[in-house]
């Protein structure tokens, strides 16, 4: 990232799993101010909006600088995302794969009800830059994570807002274990240690179970993907 956006603010959507506490360090790392936005919209995995505390504390800190940087926090309430949504993250259901060949646990229009909510926000309260932890490498197909659907988000947000909003997705193409190594990048053993132990990532809302990448039901397709992303990377440490 260049360093003129070093005076500016951005807005990441953190929900409290892995890729957006990396996003947000990642942010923290770039900007001159960084405001959260987390999104309560009935999913079954709530638990993570509470794990956000925690992360926050802990990034406070590891790096004062960070700390400094840390600006406001906000969630915002989308039930009706819920209501209209039948899937395995909305509804105690089995994950499994849709006749369409996308897995029930795809929520359709999520990414996009986020980041045009987290724009309007931003245009409030006068921020340019929203960061995103959507990632197209390591992902279960979902469509709107892909990096031609942030692009065109984007311009219809900056035609139908009238201002020019940059989205950023520094995850877009790395997969698990790349992100791991990236936390790592930016705030060494710390950072790692604390999104291992405080970020949630299970859809089933299962903390009950500690594993070396952290604590879920170790059999959904999250837990799988983060599971396999961990192994990847402390076998690159040990390299």
């Amino acid at each position: 990232m260049e360093k003129e956006i070093k005076g500016q603010t951005a807005l990441v959507l953190f929900s409290g799993g892995q890729d957006s506490t990396t996003c947000l360090a990642w942010a923290l790392d770039r900007f001159a101010r960084v405001e959260t936005v987390g999104f309560d919209y009935g999913q079954r995995h709530a638990i993570e909006l509470d794990c956000r505390a925690d992360l926050l504390a802990g990034i406070r800190a590891l790096r004062a600088d960070w700390a400094a940087r840390l600006g406001d926090g906000h969630t915002l309430k989308v039930p009706t995302l819920s209501d209209i949504s039948d899937t395995a993250l909305t509804r105690a259901v089995a994950i499994a794969m849709g006749a369409g060949g996308l897995p029930n646990t795809f929520v359709p229009g999520r990414n996009l009800v986020f980041l045009t909510f987290a724009a309007a926000l931003a245009y409030r309260r006068g921020i340019a830059h929203i960061v995103g932890g959507m990632c197209e490498t390591d992902y279960s197909g979902y469509p709107d994570c892909r990096d031609e659907t942030i692009r065109a988000l984007n311009v219809a947000l900056n035609l139908g807002m009238a201002k020019s909003f940059a989205l950023h997705t520094p995850l877009m193409w790395l997969d698990k274990a790349a992100t791991w190594k990236l936390a790592d990048a930016l705030g060494g053993a710390g950072l790692v240690d604390l999104i291992r132990d405080q970020s949630h990532t299970c859809y089933l809302g299962e903390r009950g179970a500690r594993h070396d990448w952290g604590f879920g039901c170790g059999e959904c397709p999250a837990c799988e993907l983060r599971a396999k992303g961990w192994r990847a990377y402390a076998d690159g440490l040990g390299s």
